[in-house]
């Protein structure tokens, strides 16, 4: 009676499941064939033929970091090879006109596009904003990037898609649904297995929260909630025609989570190494004040606080005359909760009393950006486990001695011996980067000197001749 029950029950349910599965699979393809029509019907070019459109998925493309520069670099790279490309840009920067945004990314990044781009202005942006999601973020961004990459999609269906982002759960959808051949840049994975150690060792850490470090129940649901996204994230990003990573760090953690190794290179970032190359290198003269700049976007990740901290300590530990310093903090506002972090920035400043010493200076334009770099003993980066570093790159090109965090792209590919000599420093912790700014500014004029013009020599792999050599090698499949 109770076989006869169960199967009286499962069949249906079985069958009901079956019909809906073949339901779906026939809205889906359904879907596609709409959007394939929708792509035919769209306008030919001047002679006639309808370009290839690349679309490169960039929500932030007004943001003036590093991730934008491989942006224009990218675009401007395709313009340069392929005649009958057509680039689009998917973007939420809707307070800005194309026209602004083309040229922010000359008065920012000194690129200067060949042929006008055709920009996507999607509505829907704030669906991938962090501050929607207190908890279960990663999960809430990527399932939001799904909704904004279905407006992006329905507005403009392209040939080849590249998510320039890191919004990987977007790549399925123009694979599957848009018909397109994709590929990605991957500057930073959404999810590391050193985010996995931090959560299985019970660190705190800004995105490990001390009520969840202090609980192991709370801490074994986040390890198994981080597991099932890891899942996820390898699942979606093997799609990928096409993977590029922006060093070996981010290779390394790609590979064991995509296991994609055979569409995988790394193309490192395109740094504009010739324009810092162009700042006289010389021996410093004597001076009253020297500087230490810091350039990176204000999010929590690069830890300016570290900065502060650790600048604030070696001040205090200072005996006798010497000459004063400045610390500069150089970066980019992207929204609100960026300028917010700055005014805690600030706050901290006056706690520290070093309010005096520390200049803030907030989205300016790249020729003050050589001037201050010109004019630096050290260039200071704390971001740990940076995925590249692009603005380490800039500060060792522009002729600062680095001191950098001893991890991630830094570590493994920028600050690495040139020539078995020395091209920078890294530090930890506060305590080691207030005593190797110390030694830095114990060092003779002339021993810095070397340092630098190592630094200098060692920098040219990271130029923008090398990105576009690269990338085009790497793309290529995509235009088969």
């Amino acid at each position: 009676a109770c076989f006869r029950l169960l199967c009286s029950l499962l069949l249906p349910a079985l069958f009901l499941s079956g019909i809906l599965c073949v339901c779906l699979v026939v809205l889906l393809w359904g879907v596609r064939l709409w959007l394939q029509r929708k792509k035919q019907l769209s306008s030919a070019g001047r002679d006639g033929k309808r370009p290839l459109l690349v679309a490169f998925f960039h929500p932030y493309c007004n943001a003036g970091g590093g991730g934008e520069r491989v942006l224009w670099c990218a675009i401007r790279t395709l313009q340069k090879k392929y005649r009958n490309v057509t680039c689009v840009v998917y973007t939420g920067d809707r307070d800005a006109t194309g026209e602004e945004i083309v040229e922010g990314a000359f008065r920012r990044f000194n690129i200067r596009l060949i042929h006008p781009v055709k920009f996507v202005f999607l509505e829907k942006r704030f669906l991938v904003e962090a501050s929607l999601y207190p908890h279960f973020t990663l999960l809430g961004q990527s399932l939001g990037s799904v909704f904004l990459g279905w407006e992006a999609l329905l507005k403009c269906v392209p040939d080849i898609y590249i998510d320039s982002m890191g919004y990987a759960f977007t790549i399925p959808l123009f694979k599957y649904l848009g018909g397109c051949r994709v590929g990605c840049y991957v500057h930073y994975p959404t999810i590391s297995t050193d985010m996995l150690s931090v959560v299985r060792n019970q660190d705190t850490r800004f995105n490990n929260a001390a009520f969840i470090t202090s609980s192991p129940l709370f801490s074994k649901f986040k390890l198994v909630y981080y597991y099932f996204f890891a899942f996820m994230y390898g699942l979606v990003g093997s799609c990928s025609d096409v993977v590029m990573v922006n060093s070996s760090w981010t290779l390394n953690h790609i590979l064991s989570l995509w296991r994609a190794g055979a569409c995988t290179s790394v193309v490192y970032p395109p740094c504009d190494v010739q324009t810092f190359l162009d700042i006289p290198l010389e021996v410093e003269k004597s001076t009253s004040e020297y500087s230490i700049v810091s350039v990176s976007q204000f999010r929590p990740e690069k830890d300016h606080p570290l900065q502060i901290r650790a600048f604030a300590k070696l001040l205090k530990e200072r005996v006798g005359p010497q000459p004063s310093l400045k610390l500069i903090l150089i970066g980019g506002c992207r929204n609100q909760q960026d300028e917010e972090r700055v005014n805690n920035l600030r706050r901290l400043c006056e706690e520290l009393g070093v309010s005096d010493d520390v200049v803030f200076r907030i989205n300016i334009p790249f020729e003050e950006l050589k001037r201050h770099l010109a004019k630096a003993t050290i260039g200071l980066h704390t971001m740990w486990n940076e995925h590249f570093g692009i603005g380490v790159v800039e500060c060792m090109a522009a002729g600062t001695v680095i001191l950098a965090h001893n991890s991630g792209g830094p570590k493994l590919d920028i600050v690495v011996p040139h020539e078995g000599r020395v091209t920078g420093f890294l530090a930890e912790d506060e305590d080691s980067y207030a005593d190797t700014m110390a030694y830095i500014f114990s060092l003779s004029p002339e021993k810095r000197l070397e340092i630098r013009e190592n630094a200098r020599r060692s920098v040219h792999r990271f130029s923008d001749q090398h990105f576009e050599d690269t990338f085009l090698l790497s793309v290529e499949p995509l235009f088969k």
